[in-house]
């Protein structure tokens, strides 16, 4: 087979390539994977038979080929900088190149965006939305910049973020990663890991007083390319007038510190005092660039003019910042808050010690373990108090219940729990709005009603008083981590280049949509049932739906008269006289609710929400191995909810998903009314109160219950919406004989929680 034949070239075969794959992203380190193809039977196997020959014998072979004749990212560099007398080496790629490769990459072809855009909910265009970089002020500003000197040019928003990583815990070596992308890539593309669409553009030394002189070092050719230009192909083939220029800046405090200059306990972007940070209310200006630029010319002038000329501009004396010469760069502008470093591992981190102090580590344990299980919520069993090193992943868990288990917390002294439960509504609020997908006037308002519920009431706090190292063996380590990665880049996107050409080689052109806040979603159900008959005692005793036949009579009933409005006896006297010819259903344990690629980026589907409806598994003693029953709580629309509020939306504990097979339900159910596939049986709470409590926003439910038991109904799948996470009303203290797998059935009051997504959080306030 001729290369152009082969959609593995410049391995051989299928298997030559997959072998190769595995070996790169999956398997052993080298030395091993080479010690593999040396056993004698596996290298004989190789040699004899024609359809197995491989290509390389070794990791050495194997690394050759992925270096000479597979493409990728610009290879790294090593270079030395000389600062006072002293050479330092960093490896950084070429910054131009690194751009051109995203721009031109055919995963984003379809996808990228060349121009400012605004966006408006209204006709007359005075509700403005902002979703994504191009609909921002910044590309339209800086578009008419450039278009005074010259027409026709695109901008190519340059972001850069950086993130100290610590790798290797016994060694305590540090490398200094510098990331970009570029904001012609729609964010939703951008977030996503497995897109790749980031690069690692250099490795920097971590003395603090060599980075603005490596950074500079990495970024200056986008002084003259920002400037004039410079002719890029996108991946659909068309050559535009590019301008690369410096946009965002993203990292946490401390590089924000060390990016702008300014002194530390200091906001980098703008001029507040540091012992006004705290306030809500005082005035403040994003920094004087101009100001700091002028103080940066005095260099020349003399050692005490320079230092005072910073001292006024207030920042530090750094000689020549990295972003000094960029062109329409606005460091301050540039540094932009993120989710990650200054809201979960920042505010989130202070609010959990906050709490801890207040209400106790034993007690705020105790209630994490007693929580009921849902799709959304991590259970921590061990507790959040004593955590440590807790990553933003953990964070954003925690914060999926936080609010909910210190409702009725007791504080010191029996003080009132009004202003610390205001407090974090307000915070929480904060953190969930920022996360919207799409923001106009009006959200943004609701931003900052957040913050000032947390301003006014924080005063409560006070009155209550990383990866490619460990691929190396340690020794000159920065080298062997960017070959590591160049070999691992090149592999991936040859694996691109390979489906591409086995499956989707037609380009397609799909049309832009902008962002919204709507939560496209798909129920399915697994095709076959969990078990195939299970007997109305089974499910009665295992699966508590106590009053199955009923329920189930009541319903043929209803279905029967659907043009009769049934009171309530004789609803129960047409039950009586229903005669079930079947004893026993097939019944599904689960149902999962799958993302839509909504903005049309190709995104595979993912389970986004998910009910656990499933008796107790007895297991065996060897594996010990035995699962405790999970009955999930969901929300159901009785056929008038809509989109936000509760407002025609019930919840209910789902007991069965079951299934009657077509021919008894042709017997019972009339022609024109036949059942849907899927039915549930649900124990259902009182309806949602008129309004949620003011002092943390959730609302209150309990249990139904008609003269002692719990009111129980058929419904079809189809009214199930989505999950729904109930907190128990813990009381002062929790008691501890309520366990996570019990608590359903223990506690009749509960709370809920609209933090365990995004969705909840619109939809249940």
């Amino acid at each position: 087979m001729s290369d152009s034949e082969n959609p593995y070239s410049p391995f051989s075969s299928r298997m030559d390539w997959e072998i190769a794959q595995w070996a790169k992203l999956r398997g052993p380190s080298s030395t091993a994977f080479s010690d593999l193809l040396s056993i004698k039977g596996i290298s004989d196997l190789f040699e004899v038979n024609e359809h197995l020959g491989l290509s390389y014998k070794n990791s050495r072979e194997l690394n050759d080929i992925i270096y000479k004749q597979l493409p990728g990212h610009p290879r790294f560099r090593r270079k030395q900088i000389i600062v006072a007398g002293e050479a330092f080496d960093i490896y950084h790629r070429d910054v131009l190149e690194c751009i051109k490769a995203l721009y031109g990459d055919l995963d984003f072809a379809d996808y990228l965006v060349f121009a400012p855009e605004r966006h408006y909910t209204d006709d007359d265009e005075t509700v403005r939305l902002y979703s994504d970089m191009h609909t921002g002020k910044w590309w339209w500003n800086t578009q008419k910049k450039l278009d005074e000197q010259r027409l026709g040019a695109t901008i190519v928003p340059v972001i850069i973020s950086t993130d100290k990583t610590q790798v290797t815990m016994f060694r305590n070596k540090t490398a200094y990663p510098v990331y970009l992308t570029i904001g012609n890539i729609p964010k939703e593309i951008r977030h996503k890991p497995s897109r790749r669409a980031h690069v690692l553009l250099a490795y920097l030394p971590t003395t603090p007083n060599l980075y603005h002189a490596c950074m500079a070092c990495v970024l200056s050719p986008l002084e003259n390319a920002g400037l004039d230009g410079l002719a890029m192909h996108s991946g659909d083939g068309i050559l535009r007038r590019c301008h690369p220029l410096f946009a965002c800046f993203i990292g946490d405090y401390p590089e924000q510190v060390l990016a702008t200059t300014v002194k530390t306990m200091e906001c980098p972007k703008c001029d507040i005092p540091p012992d006004e940070l705290e306030s809500a209310t005082a005035p403040f200006e994003i920094r004087d660039l101009h100001a700091v630029l002028d103080a940066l010319a005095t260099i020349d002038v003399g050692d005490l003019e320079f230092v005072q000329a910073y001292r006024d501009a207030g920042i530090k004396p750094v000689v020549h910042p990295f972003w000094e010469r960029l062109p329409y760069a606005n460091i301050f502008q540039a540094v932009t808050p993120n989710i990650l470093h200054q809201l979960y591992q920042g505010l989130v981190k202070h609010l959990l010690g906050w709490l801890a102090q207040a209400c106790g580590p034993n007690e705020i344990d105790a209630r994490c373990r007693r929580l009921p299980p849902n799709h959304h919520i991590r259970l921590f069993m061990k507790g959040i108090t004593g955590l440590s090193r807790v990553s933003g992943a953990k964070h954003a868990q925690i914060c999926c219940f936080l609010l909910g288990i210190i409702i009725d917390a007791q504080l010191p002294g029996n003080m009132s729990s009004t202003r610390l439960l205001r407090a974090v509504h307000g915070l929480l609020d904060f953190l969930y709005l920022a996360q919207y997908p799409c923001h106009s006037s009006e959200t943004l308002s609701l931003l900052d009603e957040a913050l000032v519920l947390f301003h006014d009431n924080k005063q409560i706090f006070v009155d209550l008083a990383k990866d490619a190292y460990h691929a190396t063996n340690r020794k000159d380590e920065f080298t062997q981590m960017t070959q590591w990665l160049e070999r691992k880049e090149k592999i991936v996107r040859h694996a691109k280049s390979i489906r591409w050409q086995l499956h989707d080689n037609t380009p397609h052109h799909p049309s832009p949509r902008p962002a919204s806040l709507s939560f496209d979603r798909t129920r399915t159900l697994a095709k076959h049932p969990s078990a195939k008959a299970i007997s109305f005692q089974t499910l009665i005793s295992d699966y508590g739906a106590t009053y199955f036949r009923e329920a189930l009579a009541r319903y043929i009933a209803q279905q029967n008269q659907l043009d009769e409005s049934l009171s309530r006896s004789r609803l129960k006297a047409l039950a009586a006289n229903v005669h079930l010819p079947f004893h026993s259903v097939a019944v599904y344990h689960k149902i999962k609710w799958l993302s839509v690629d909504a903005r049309g980026h190709g995104d595979p589907l993912i389970t986004v929400d998910s009910v656990h409806v499933m008796p107790r598994r007895t297991g065996t003693r060897q594996k010990n191995d035995a699962l405790p029953a999970r009955f999930d709580t969901a929300l159901i629309n009785n056929g008038t909810g809509q989109s936000v509020g509760v407002e025609g939306y019930r919840v209910g504990q789902i007991r069965a998903i079951f299934s009657i097979r077509e021919r008894d339900a042709q017997f019972l159910f009339p022609p024109t009314h036949q059942p849907p596939k899927h039915l549930a049986y649900i124990e259902w709470f009182k309806p949602f109160p008129s309004t949620p409590d003011s002092r943390h926003g959730m609302y209150k439910i309990n249990r139904l219950v008609h003269s002692g038991e719990r009111v129980a109904s058929i419904i079809p799948v189809s009214n199930i919406v989505r999950s729904v996470h109930l907190i128990p009303k813990f009381g002062p203290v929790a008691p501890r004989h309520w366990t996570s797998n019990n608590v359903l059935e223990e506690c009749d009051t509960f709370f809920v929680n609209c933090y365990i997504d995004r969705h909840s959080f619109v939809t249940l306030r």
